[in-house]
């Protein structure tokens, strides 16, 4: 057996069964090993960071690592956007990053580059196989290090003679890490805190964001009247009709600091002191309130759904203490569309069990309020704010979740960095339906261009963030890599392409023209 078979077969037997991936020369008998074990899946993707992002949504839905391959140093370059924004919201990935043989690394050729350099900037665990004996075993480390807690990327070099040579031997699956055992001590005197007369507030994010946690976090507000606020971007937020309504710190960091405005403690679950997005000439890049006072119930290696239930039982909070949001749905929209009526639409129309993959940015703004009475839902955002990831993490999340309907809130810039996800959507014959805000614009960064202090009104900066000349055609790019596709101008229209697309299987793009909401 050679390093590649022992390599995928231990991945397997490690529960890793899916694979991402664009590989080159140097991963080619990675990629024949694939006919030999067979309970890996292969997913080609035409970009590396079409891999990566898929990867992270996978993940996400998955609750367990997917492996990604990618091509020497470039390819792993190419998709760093993708697993930065995974290494944000600590999503379990296990990288393996293709390498020239060892003993052709002394020659410099056209390739080569100092990978482990380049993967450190996304990678909390990093090795290179260093034989055909040891890769096996690497495999499993990376397998465990990756599922965490916390999870995170482990990246593993593959040189390509580790690859094919043989003498591999698959090695038994390594165990986890367990999560830290909730700390009584810190219940308690968090409850004390919150059972106090000072202004208080809970911060969840990570898992603490699954339905059940949220249950658990809004019976202790509802007990001690603390605030209940979730992270800007959680990797992924259970909510809907059934489901605790939680609001979302803004984006905004003057909208943030009227949310925390007042605290006296900030009590974070799974998360993280609440930071501004970017720094803005006379703002403070620290959010939480000066006096404030911050207390962590559970970190990223701790387990926030124990923590949280033993918080709620130490505040002496009844079961039924949670609140739950009622069914609600708006009305449909008519005339001619704007962003915020696609977002109606939505709001009417979102299945039971879907997946919402929230690339909207500014368009999208109106999503999340139009959306919150709507049948239990998931709902995947840009966790480390590079464009880029809706499409590709509503690949990988509709690999993991073939049973439910997956819908893209994408924006026109943000979609041409992966557009080639809706090759691999036709390809795998994946149930997405991709919602496109076309409003011929860099949207949000005409609003940033202002709020930096920069040149206000300048042609030539307005020029670089305009998308016209020429204006995109999305239907036929996304017809050109093999998705039905079509465009509304009207309400009307799109509520009807609307209902189509999710009455249907596969994948699915609506163009939606709107002006720009700024």
């Amino acid at each position: 057996m050679n390093g590649a078979n022992a390599l995928i077969r231990t991945l397997v037997d490690s529960g890793v069964d899916v694979c991402f991936m664009n590989p080159g020369t140097s991963e080619m008998h990675f990629v024949a090993a694939l006919d030999d074990v067979r309970e890996m899946r292969g997913v080609l993707a035409l970009f590396e960071g079409v891999a990566t992002g898929a990867a992270d949504g996978y993940a996400r839905m998955a609750d367990k690592p997917a492996a990604v391959l990618l091509h020497l140093g470039p390819g792993l370059g190419n998709g760093l956007a993708n697993l930065h924004n995974a290494r944000k919201g600590h999503t379990p990935v296990v990288n393996i990053v293709g390498d020239h043989a060892t003993y052709h690394k002394q020659y410099d050729a056209q390739l080569e580059s100092d990978i482990e350099t380049v993967a450190r900037n996304v990678s909390t665990w990093l090795r290179t196989s260093a034989s055909v004996e040891e890769v096996a075993a690497d495999a499993a480390d990376a397998v465990a290090v990756a599922s965490g807690p916390p999870a995170q990327i482990a990246t593993l070099i593959l040189p390509a003679d580790v690859s094919w040579s043989e003498g591999g031997t698959p090695a038994a699956p390594v165990a986890p890490a367990q999560p830290t055992p909730v700390d009584a001590d810190a219940v308690a005197a968090i409850a004390a805190v919150l059972q106090g007369d000072e202004p208080a507030a809970l911060f969840v994010g990570g898992r603490a964001c699954r339905a059940d946690a949220l249950v658990d976090a809004s019976r202790v507000a509802n007990t001690t009247g603390a605030k209940l606020l979730a992270e800007t971007f959680p990797a992924r937020i259970e909510r809907g009709a059934g489901r605790v309504p939680v609001d979302r710190l803004a984006y905004l960091a003057e909208f943030a600091a009227m949310q925390l405005d007042g605290l006296k403690h900030l009590v974070l679950v799974d998360s993280k002191a609440p930071v501004s997005f970017f720094a803005y000439p006379g703002k403070a890049s620290d959010l939480v309130p000066e006096g404030c006072t911050v207390h962590v119930l559970a970190d990223q290696a701790g387990d926030p759904a124990a923590a949280l239930a033993a918080l709620a039982d130490a505040v002496g909070a009844a079961a039924d203490a949670a609140t739950i949001q009622a069914e609600s749905r708006p009305e449909l929209p008519t005339g001619p569309l704007t962003a915020d009526g696609v977002c109606q639409a939505l709001g009417a129309l979102l299945p039971e069990g879907a997946i919402v993959s929230d690339e909207g940015n500014t368009s999208g703004l109106f999503a999340a309020g139009f959306t919150a009475g709507a049948p239990a839902h998931d709902w995947l955002t840009l966790t480390g704010g590079a464009i880029g990831q809706g499409l590709p993490a509503a690949v990988g999340a509709a690999v993991a979740c073939p049973d439910r309907k997956v819908v893209v809130l994408e924006s026109d810039g943000s979609a041409m960095y992966t557009m080639q996800s809706w090759w691999t959507m036709a390809r795998e014959d994946l149930d997405v339906v991709t919602i496109l805000f076309n409003n011929a614009s860099y949207a949000v960064l005409n609003m940033e261009l202002n709020r930096v202090g920069a040149t206000e009104g300048a042609p030539k900066a307005k020029e670089m963030l305009d998308l016209t000349r020429p204006t995109m055609d999305f239907v036929s790019l996304a017809q050109g890599c093999g998705v039905s596709a079509t465009r509304a101008t009207t309400a009307e229209e799109f509520v009807d392409q609307l209902r189509e697309a999710l009455a249907s299987k596969g994948p699915h793009v609506i163009e939606a023209i709107v002006p720009s909401i700024i």
